[in-house]
C-alpha cells in the first residue's frame, strides 16, 4: 500500500508550497538620554572640559550581524543631533548583512582608543584629541563612528598601520570579510556623512563623521 502511495506523496511534496522560512530578526534601535548608570560607565570616555555636555549625548542600542552571521545588540554613544542618522545608517548595514566584530562603549576598554581598536570594536563617542594634535576629535562631539578597526585600519602616510593587527588589511584589494564596502559608504553618505577612506594622505578606512573630517 505504501509503495503505491509513494509516487503520490512525492508529487504532493513538489506541488504543495514550502513552509515559510522563519522570519529574520528585525532591526531595532533605541536612543535614550544618558542616565546615571550610563554616566557612571562613561567615567573614562567623558570628563570635565569635554566639548559637549552629557545632556547632549544619547545612548544608542542597535541590532547588528556578528562575524558568525548572528544578530546581536550593540551599543554606542553619539550626539543627540545625529542619533537618528547613525541608527538609519546601521540599519542599512544590518540589511546588507555587513558583519561587525563587536559594538561596545569605549569605556569597556578603559577609554583607550588603542585598546578599542585592537579589540576590533565599532564605537563612537570618546572625549579625546586628534592623535598628535591639540584639536578635539569629532569623536569628542559624538559625531564620528569607527567601524571594525582591524579590518579597516588607519594607514599613515609613512605606511604605519593602526591597529597593528590591521596590517594585512592595509591593502584594500581583494575585498575581505569585514572590510568597508561601497554599500557601507553609501549608507553613511545618505545621512550626509563623509568617509576617512577618501582622505588624500593618510587613509582612515574605519572612520565616518558628520563633517567628513
Amino acid at each position: 500500500m505504501l509503495r503505491r502511495l509513494l509516487p503520490l506523496l512525492l508529487l504532493l511534496a513538489v506541488l504543495l508550497p514550502a513552509a515559510p522560512a522563519q522570519a529574520a530578526t528585525p532591526y531595532r534601535w533605541t536612543a535614550k538620554p544618558i542616565d546615571a548608570a550610563t554616566a557612571k560607565r562613561m567615567h573614562t570616555s567623558y570628563r570635565a572640559g569635554c566639548p559637549v555636555p552629557l545632556r547632549d549625548l544619547r545612548y544608542l542600542t542597535m541590532t547588528y550581524v556578528d562575524f558568525a552571521g548572528k544578530p546581536q545588540t550593540g551599543e554606542m554613544v553619539v550626539h543627540a543631533d545625529v542619533a537618528r542618522n547613525v541608527a538609519r545608517a546601521f540599519g542599512k548595514l544590518y540589511a546588507q548583512h555587513f558583519p561587525l566584530r563587536r559594538m561596545r562603549l569605549v569605556d569597556d576598554f578603559g577609554g583607550s582608543d588603542d585598546r578599542s581598536m585592537a579589540a576590533d570594536n565599532t564605537s563612537a563617542f570618546n572625549c579625546r584629541k586628534v592623535s598628535g594634535t591639540s584639536s578635539w576629535s569629532m569623536h569628542a562631539y559624538g559625531r564620528a563612528v569607527d567601524i571594525s578597526p582591524v579590518e579597516n585600519p588607519y594607514v599613515f602616510p609613512s605606511g604605519k598601520v593602526e591597529p597593528p593587527a590591521g596590517k594585512p588589511y592595509a591593502k584594500r584589494s581583494p575585498a575581505r570579510k569585514g572590510m568597508v564596502t561601497r554599500g557601507v559608504v553609501e549608507a553613511f553618505k545618505a545621512e550626509g556623512w563623509g568617509w576617512g577612506g577618501y582622505f588624500k594622505n593618510a587613509k582612515d578606512w574605519q572612520h565616518f563623521s558628520r563633517n567628513g573630517k
